[in-house]
C-alpha cells in the first residue's frame, strides 16, 4: 500500500473540496481498501464521507423510493419499504456478499465497485482498465468468468454488482452532487461500456459524489425477484443472474423489465426479452420463448461459451418464479 493522507469530511462542502483536490471518497471501504492493498489503486488522499447525511431510505412524493448512497447494504435489504415494494432489491443485496460485508458496505460504494477480473487485480498483468493502452490479458487468458455482452477489443471484464442489475431493471436514477451543483443520470446510462476507454467506468465527473439512488413509482400489482447462479452457494460472484420485474393485470403482462448480471461489462438490460413478454399471457411456453432472446448479440470467448445456455436458463427460471409458476 502506498502512503496517503486521510481527511474526515464533516459536511458536504468540505467533502467536495477534498474531491476537487483529487481525493478519493471512502465510506465502507470494502472495495477501495482492497484495491489499495493490492496496489491497483494508490490515491494520494482519502476523503471519508461516512458522516454525511445520505443514509436515509424514504418514499418519494410520486410513490417511488429514494435510497441514500451511504445507507448500508444490510439496512436497505432489511428495510420494510424495500422488502414490501421491491423484493428484487432485497434479494440482490442479500445474495451480494457475506453478512459482515453487508454490514459495512454502502449502496453508493456497491454501484461504484470495480471489476473482479483477476487480470485487473494482478498488477503484473496487462489491463486496459488499470493501465490504458497496455492490452487485455483476459481475451487470450483464462476467461471463464468474463463477459459475453458489451465487450470490446479493449476489455471483457464483467460488472460485479448484483444490486446494480436489480436497479437497472427498476429504471432507477443516480443522483450526484459536485462542484457544479446537482444532476441525475438514468441508471442504465450511469455505467459505461468499455469501448476504447475501459478505464472510464461511470458517467461521473471529477469531484462528484453519489448522494442517492431513486427508484420511480411502478404500476401495481408488481412482482419482482432476483436469481443468482454461481459456482458455490456461499459468498461468490455471479456466473449469470437475472432480475425480473413484471406487472400482470387481468391475466396479461402489461409491463416487463429484465436485466442480467455476470454476463455483461455493465448491468445488462434485455429489451428483446421484454418485448416478447409484454401483451401476452403468462405461460411456460412464453417464458421459454422470451428467454431464448436473452443472448442476442453475445460474443463468447474461449472459456465462457457455456454462459449462453446458462443465461437463457437463468432468465427462463426467474420468469417462471416471478410470473407465479413455481
Amino acid at each position: 500500500m502506498f502512503p496517503f493522507s486521510y481527511t474526515r469530511a464533516s459536511d458536504v462542502e468540505s467533502a467536495l473540496r477534498g474531491g476537487q483536490r483529487g481525493g478519493r471518497y471512502i465510506a465502507g471501504g470494502t472495495t477501495l481498501v482492497d484495491l489499495m492493498r493490492e496496489t491497483v489503486e494508490h490515491p494520494d488522499e482519502l476523503v471519508d464521507i461516512s458522516a454525511l447525511p445520505f443514509a436515509d431510505v424514504a418514499p418519494t412524493p410520486d410513490g417511488g423510493l429514494r435510497i441514500g448512497a451511504l445507507a448500508r447494504m444490510a439496512d436497505v435489504a432489511a428495510h420494510p419499504a424495500v422488502r414490501d415494494a421491491y423484493p428484487v432489491v432485497a434479494e440482490a443485496l442479500e445474495l451480494s456478499a457475506s453478512a459482515q460485508l453487508r454490514n459495512m458496505a454502502t449502496i453508493g460504494g456497491n454501484i461504484m465497485q470495480r471489476t473482479r477480473c483477476p487480470y485487473f487485480r494482478d498488477v503484473s498483468a496487462t489491463c486496459n482498465k488499470r493501465l490504458p493502452g497496455s492490452g487485455c490479458a483476459a481475451r487470450e487468458g483464462v476467461n471463464r468468468g468474463h463477459a459475453i455482452l458489451g465487450t470490446s477489443e479493449a476489455c471483457v471484464a464483467t460488472h460485479p454488482s448484483d444490486l446494480a442489475v436489480a436497479l437497472a431493471a427498476l429504471d432507477a436514477t443516480v443522483h450526484l452532487r459536485g462542484p457544479d451543483g446537482e444532476r441525475s443520470v438514468p441508471f442504465t446510462a450511469f455505467h459505461l461500456q468499455p469501448g476504447t476507454t475501459p478505464d472510464r467506468e461511470q458517467d461521473i465527473r471529477p469531484g462528484e459524489l453519489v448522494t442517492a439512488v431513486e427508484i420511480p413509482a411502478h404500476p401495481r400489482p408488481l412482482a419482482s425477484g432476483y436469481l443468482k447462479v454461481r459456482d458455490r452457494q456461499s459468498y461468490e460472484f455471479a456466473l449469470t443472474s437475472a432480475a425480473v420485474v413484471l406487472h400482470v393485470q387481468a391475466g396479461v403482462i402489461r409491463s416487463a423489465a429484465v436485466a442480467a448480471g455476470g454476463v455483461g461489462t455493465v448491468p445488462w438490460r434485455l429489451p428483446a426479452v421484454e418485448r416478447r413478454l409484454v401483451g401476452n399471457r403468462p405461460s411456460p411456453q412464453l417464458w421459454a420463448d422470451a428467454a431464448a432472446a436473452a443472448t442476442e448479440g453475445a460474443r463468447p470467448l474461449e472459456h465462457n461459451a457455456f454462459k449462453i445456455e446458462l443465461l437463457r436458463r437463468t432468465v427462463e427460471r426467474q420468469l417462471r418464479v416471478v410470473g407465479g409458476e413455481r
